[in-house]
């Protein structure tokens, strides 16, 4: 089956059901060892993963680890740009579930980054990116302990998909010639745009498909949280993006109150139904005017518009949602994602779990990594139907590579997310209550240790980190 692999002799394979995996005792799973860094941290990042499990179940589990091959380090095993090779694509497809240090994106070989390719092969639509603190790591912000979020980040679709043309291809002069003279005319609402002819062009396709799916997830990942984080907040950019963006935030609203009727209340449902369970005798009118700022100042066609959603929810929802039932439902909201990267500064601990499209998640993801200490805490989880590869989020820093410095932690923590995925919480949460006794006794590597105050002198190796997080497991 393979050209130059050899699974391990003993493990069973992971298989999923229904979207979820059904884990063995004794799986087997596929690793990409990463490039750079990846000879550092992977090494540390197994000791780790391998020491919780057998702390939390001695030899009851075992993960069997099948090294597969991307990368710098495919193509040394398979030829010069061979960065994604059918073995590694098997393997994974056999197996289910991956872990994976920083890979390189290729300068050549037609691949525009291995880590997309992935995401879009195994249809992992899910990207998963938790920010949260541990107590005593470097960061820029006075409360960083107030952030507490996982961002929902749609993986497959938005202009990730890499539908796009330079700015003298032929196809390019082609197509702005149809949509000016054609498709932006035949459009009113669009009026006299046009396209300047030495544009490029890239095409950022939202799917109903692709939104719902993912806040599926966000929403049932916020049903598992205690009652204070069930919260999911819609991000978008659709006061500009209307049909895009602004169909996301719509699709996300469709999905909770359908799928989702029983367990979520939007918003703006909540404020309707705490303004008659504060007056119940409230006229749809009053309600009107302390939901919507200006009620009076807009046109009656738009008055009655309001009045008719007031009406509509309090007959289709008051007696599961009224008398303050509706605050214990998942609250859907969303914001606007310039606001966003502000409220996770200003006011973090309103926020939850960030549903949102994939490049407003990409920006937002480091933005809330950066509050709670850096990408070298910043886990991330890509999860499909039929398979999950868990990874680093950091690039592979080549100049370190090698030197036994580098911070393991977003692949130590990606671990603890694949653990968790898994099943095995016993195991995760040893190696999350390591890490934290760890940065709280100031057993660190150079890039927390030179931030803390005073510096740790001297820092930790990458192997050390490892040691010291097994060593504060309890």
């Amino acid at each position: 089956m393979y050209e130059q692999l050899t699974p391990p002799t003993t493990g069973s394979k992971i298989t999923f059901q229904n979207g979820k995996p059904l884990v063995p005792d004794d799986p087997i799973i596929p690793f990409i060892r990463g490039d750079g860094t990846g000879v550092d941290i992977w090494p540390a990042t197994q000791k780790v993963i391998d020491a919780a499990v057998a702390s939390a179940y001695g030899d009851k589990r075992k993960i069997n680890w099948f090294k597969v091959y991307a990368g710098d380090e495919a193509c040394e095993k398979y030829g010069t740009f061979q960065y994604l090779p059918q073995d590694t694509l098997k393997a994974i497809e056999e197996y289910s579930i991956a872990i994976k240090g920083p890979l390189t994106t290729p300068i050549g070989g037609g691949i525009r980054s291995l880590n997309v390719a992935l995401r879009q092969i195994f249809t992992l639509y899910c990207c998963i990116r938790p920010s949260r603190y541990y107590a005593g790591t470097p960061s820029p912000h006075k409360n960083p302990e107030k952030l507490d979020v996982i961002v929902y980040r749609e993986n497959t679709e938005d202009i990730y998909l890499g539908i796009e043309w330079r700015q003298d291809n032929p196809i390019t002069k082609q197509l702005i010639d149809l949509l000016n003279k054609e498709l932006i005319p035949a459009t009113p609402e669009h009026g006299n745009k046009q396209i300047p002819l030495d544009s490029g062009i890239g095409i950022k396709p939202i799917s109903k498909t692709g939104s719902q799916r993912l806040i599926r997830r966000a929403i049932q990942h916020a049903l598992r949280l205690p009652k204070a984080k069930q919260k999911v907040t819609l991000v978008h950019k659709g006061n500009i993006m209307k049909y895009t963006e602004g169909a996301f935030r719509d699709w996300g609203y469709e999905l909770a109150t359908t799928e989702f009727r029983n367990e979520c209340v939007t918003e703006r449902e909540s404020w309707i139904l705490s303004n008659k369970e504060a007056n119940p005798d409230i006229s749809v009118e009053d309600n009107a005017r302390k939901i919507e700022p200006g009620y009076d100042s807009l046109t009656p066609e738009k008055q009655q518009e309001i009045c008719q959603e007031i009406e509509s929810v309090i007959n289709a929802i008051w007696d599961t949602h009224g008398s303050g039932q509706w605050q214990d439902k998942v609250m859907v909201n969303d914001r606007i994602a310039d606001s966003i990267f502000q409220q996770i500064q200003t006011r973090p601990d309103e926020y939850s779990i960030l549903a949102t499209m994939n490049l407003n998640g990409d920006y937002i993801s480091d933005a809330a990594a950066a509050i709670v200490g850096g990408l070298g805490m910043s886990p991330g989880a890509n999860i499909g139907d039929n398979c999950a590869i868990f990874e680093a989020t950091h690039g592979t820093a080549p100049k370190h590579a090698g030197l036994d410095r580098i911070n393991p932690g977003s692949v130590i923590l990606s671990g603890v997310m694949m653990l968790e995925f898994m099943g095995w919480q016993e195991a995760a949460n040893l190696i999350q209550q390591g890490l934290a006794n760890a940065i709280a006794n100031r057993l660190v590597t150079y890039d927390l240790a030179r931030l803390m105050n005073p510096p740790v002198k001297p820092p930790l190796k990458c192997s050390e980190f490892a040691d010291a997080i097994i060593n504060n497991f309890d």
